[in-house]
């Protein structure tokens, strides 16, 4: 099994990533893994949905009109 281990930006694990081939393969092998993944889908709200639009609909306009997300996180923790 390939596995890639996520790390926040202080280096703790925090997920893990495996390719989907390898997911289908475990739902097959497991069928509860396929019950509980159909228990933990999650439908956005319709308001929701505008924001994330609206939010790709600009960041596809201007693409370079970006933040750095490891600067903005460390700007944020510093605030608090």
């Amino acid at each position: 099994m390939t596995l890639q281990f996520i790390h926040d930006n202080k280096g703790n694990t925090t997920g893990v990533f495996l390719p989907i081939e390898e997911w289908q393969t475990l739902k097959t092998k497991y069928s509860e893994l396929q019950k509980a993944e159909a228990e933990n889908l999650v439908e956005l709200a319709p308001w929701q949905k505008q924001i994330l639009d609206e939010r790709l609909n600009e960041y596809y306009k201007n693409p370079t009109n970006v933040e750095d997300f490891d600067k903005t996180m460390d700007a944020i923790e510093k605030s608090l």
